[in-house]
């Protein structure tokens, strides 16, 4: 069985840090979903009947691609290692599925954010009107440090306190803004994957095709 040598030789290692580096980002997509899916902060807003699910609905696809991209860089790894065109391939192809995905739910989520921040303000101003002394009410207070609505003031707020639909539209904006940046950072480490994988793929098979 031909191995590679001189400078596909690099690439071959190469590849193999990538990949444990590409599972360590998998790592971290996948503890950033499960912060946001768990943060008490977050869940506390979102946990009422009738609340919009559109964000955690976002969040359990970073928890999945999270997993997945773990999964596809142990196999990455043992392609490179082992220099198999199959496991190779099969990394390529994967990769290749993940960004898709990705860039098809980074334009979902771009297009969908302000809806999803206008369904949660609409259920905090309904929530708010039916009874504005429930604990949901009080947890977005305290939580976004804010009070009343655009419509109904606080009578009494404390200086520098906003209402909380500008609270609302601040505090999921930042969370929104974290699974847009992780997504990017991740999509350009998967096209750099891709390049090596295809190239050290290609140098795999010629130099079987030599011997």
């Amino acid at each position: 069985m031909g191995k590679v040598e001189g400078g596909m030789k690099c690439v071959k290692y190469l590849l193999f840090v990538f990949n444990f580096i590409f599972w360590l980002m998998g790592s971290f997509v996948l503890a950033v979903g499960l912060w946001l899916r768990f943060d008490p902060e977050t869940v506390s807003l979102l946990n009422g009947d009738g609340a919009p699910d559109a964000f955690f609905i976002g969040v359990y696809i970073l928890i999945g691609a999270g997993s997945l991209v773990m999964l596809v860089g142990f196999f990455g790894c043992c392609g490179a290692v082992r220099e198999s065109q199959c496991l190779l391939g099969s990394f390529f192809a994967c990769l290749l599925i993940i960004f898709g995905a990705e860039v098809a739910a980074g334009v979902f989520g771009f297009l969908n954010k302000d809806k999803i921040i206008e369904d949660v303000q609409n259920f905090y101003t309904k929530t708010y009107n039916d009874n504005n002394n429930g604990t949901l009410i009080t947890s977005y207070q305290k939580v976004l440090k804010c009070c009343g609505t655009k419509a109904s003031p606080c009578s009494d707020p404390q200086p520098g306190t906003k209402d909380c639909e500008a609270g609302i539209k601040e505090f999921f904006n930042s969370k929104l803004y974290i699974i847009g940046y992780v997504g990017i950072g991740i999509a350009g480490v998967m096209i750099i994957g891709m390049i090596f994988s295809m190239v050290l793929c290609c140098a795999i098979r010629n130099s079987r095709e030599v011997i």
